[in-house]
């Protein structure tokens, strides 16, 4: 009696158990469940509520971005020209001194400009010119020659007339005529152009002169203020400046042109050289053939 009693306690402890490990089981799976479900709604209410700021943040920007827009619309920049840079730092260059400067500069092109004209008419076909007045001159023409030289001009066809008038005298007188009147001739070609040597030393020269003032302007500006910050040295030294490298370029443009002109003297006394051989050769012949 007492075993079966022990027996029926001992399985009515055992179900109990089991009930109680299974209910505790069902809740946690139950809490798990609902954990689950809550985190489920907790993440998808935030990413409602991520997609929810985006969505709010872009329409921000796109409102601001549309509010600025019209404001935000920047205006074309003006491209100065050069001139008007080049007014701009001609008048920060002090027009004192910049006007010398300028006024070297336009007086040495007028130089420059006459004498590149005047050379330019004196060029002609000087081998076309010995030709005709050879053949004139072989066939006794002489007038005929010395109309033909009349009628071109520049310092061959001069030097040529020159020659041909005293085709009766001896070769010594001709050849000194043509040399002394060559002579001549190659002095007009060179007229001016120590002027133009001139602006060309002065230009630099009024520059540097521009230098040296402002840098007293600066050590005076200094001395007045008691101190040496950049802000005071920076207007004298950018008079000192600019008006150097005007002088400079106004120098080199000038020099530019001086060497031309003095290529195109080299060459039109290259011909009168060999136009008064030609024509000694030819009155030469013709004092033969007579």
């Amino acid at each position: 009696m007492n075993n079966l009693i022990a027996k029926i306690a001992i399985t009515t402890f055992l179900v109990f158990t089991q009930c109680i490990y299974g209910s505790a089981q069902d809740t946690r799976e139950q809490a798990n469940a609902t954990t689950e479900t809550v985190a489920a709604a907790d993440d998808a209410q935030a990413v409602e509520a991520a997609d929810t700021s985006a969505v709010s943040a872009m329409a921000d920007s796109l409102d601001m971005y549309a509010s600025e827009s019209p404001d935000s619309t920047m205006t074309p920049v003006e491209s100065v020209g050069f001139h008007k840079m080049l007014k701009a730092k001609y008048i920060e260059g002090s027009a004192g001194f910049m006007s010398f400067v300028a006024l070297a500069l336009v007086l040495g092109l007028a130089f420059c400009i006459e004498r590149i004209i005047y050379l330019t008419l004196s060029e002609i076909n000087a081998k076309k010119l010995m030709a005709d007045l050879e053949s004139q001159i072989m066939e006794g023409d002489i007038e005929g020659a010395k109309n033909v030289c009349r009628e071109t001009r520049g310092p061959v066809a001069s030097i040529c007339y020159q020659g041909l008038s005293r085709i009766d005298e001896s070769m010594e007188d001709i050849e000194r005529s043509i040399t002394a009147y060559g002579t001549v001739q190659a002095a007009n070609l060179e007229k001016g152009c120590s002027w133009i040597t001139l602006f060309i030393a002065m230009a630099p020269s009024l520059g540097f002169l521009g230098t040296v003032i402002g840098m007293v302007m600066a050590f005076e500006q200094i001395q007045q203020a008691g101190d040496i910050s950049p802000t005071i040295v920076a207007a004298g030294m950018k008079v000192a400046l600019i008006t150097t490298i005007f002088g400079l370029i106004a120098a080199l443009i000038l020099q530019v042109f001086y060497n031309y002109i003095l290529s195109k003297i080299e060459h039109i006394t290259s011909q009168m050289e060999e136009s008064a051989i030609t024509l000694l050769d030819i009155i030469m012949k013709y004092k033969l053939t007579r």
